[in-house]
């Protein structure tokens, strides 16, 4: 109940991942005072128990570290889509100033969908397959240019479009691809082991070892959150996730730039 109510509160997004662990900490205290109370606490600290601890946090830190890698990377994907379809628009309106051409007006239309599509593609309310066939299309247009422009103009819009079809490849990579499903396994067992054990060792006084339980386990229980939801930058459609995702501005504003162009043009 009270994993489903944080759900619902509007939190500032930099804390909704602390508040969806409290649950499991809170449960984790609860059952350690049980445990205590009735007195079933028989294991006793020592040095293996830390060094298992120390690692589970070793194995963390090394998955953050990889997920990390395509997260930096994933930022510069949406300013690098926008660059390319930008540039392509631009090649689209000089032909036009230039020749008034009925074709460069539809390519910029056909343009300014192929934005919309990449929106919702983000979002998956679009498959690849169509987004793909989409950019493929262009290559109508290209051959309708070959008789108002250069031939450099026409490989300049070849390559942008190129450059469009290798990041959503990169992307579609990196947001259908778990890095390290396996490693991410036994950070999970070895954490439910962990929490398991701090509930049944004695330690005294009391309230220390409840401390210490409650601490170690929203650390162990955060990071693994963490790490699931920073693996999927561009998870827009999740509605559970918790970690910031990467911005889509750069996209939405080529978008609005590319609608302005074309009402110009009206």
């Amino acid at each position: 109940m009270l994993h489903k109510l944080t759900n619902k509160i509007a939190i500032h997004s930099k804390w909704k991942l602390a508040f969806k662990t409290l649950p499991f900490v809170v449960a984790i205290v609860l059952l350690k005072y049980v445990v205590h109370y009735y007195g079933y606490e028989f294991l006793t600290l020592n040095a293996l128990f830390t060094a298992i601890i120390s690692a589970n946090i070793f194995l963390i830190g090394f998955l953050i570290s990889g997920t990390l890698v395509d997260y930096k990377e994933s930022e510069k994907l949406p300013g690098d889509l926008s660059a390319c379809i930008e540039t392509m628009a631009d090649e689209g309106l000089i032909i036009y100033k230039n020749k008034k051409s009925p074709e460069a007006k539809a390519y910029l239309k056909k343009l300014l969908q192929f934005n919309e599509m990449l929106i919702g593609w983000f979002h998956k309310k679009e498959r690849t397959g169509n987004l793909m066939a989409k950019l493929l299309s262009f290559n109508d247009d290209f051959l309708a240019f070959e008789s108002q422009t250069q031939a450099n103009f026409i490989s300049r819009l070849k390559q942008e479009q190129n450059t469009i079809r290798k990041i959503i490849n990169r992307i579609h990579t990196i947001r259908e691809t778990s890095f390290l499903g396996t490693g991410y396994a036994i950070a999970e067992i070895i954490t439910s082991i962990l929490v398991f054990g701090l509930v049944f060792i004695k330690m005294n006084p009391f309230y220390e070892s409840v401390f210490f339980v409650a601490f170690i386990s929203f650390i162990l229980i955060y990071m693994i959150y963490f790490i699931k939801d920073l693996d999927n930058p561009f998870g827009y459609s999740e509605k559970d996730n918790l970690v910031e995702e990467v911005s889509l501005k750069p996209v939405l504003d080529s978008r609005d730039r590319l609608e302005k162009y074309y009402n110009e043009l009206i």
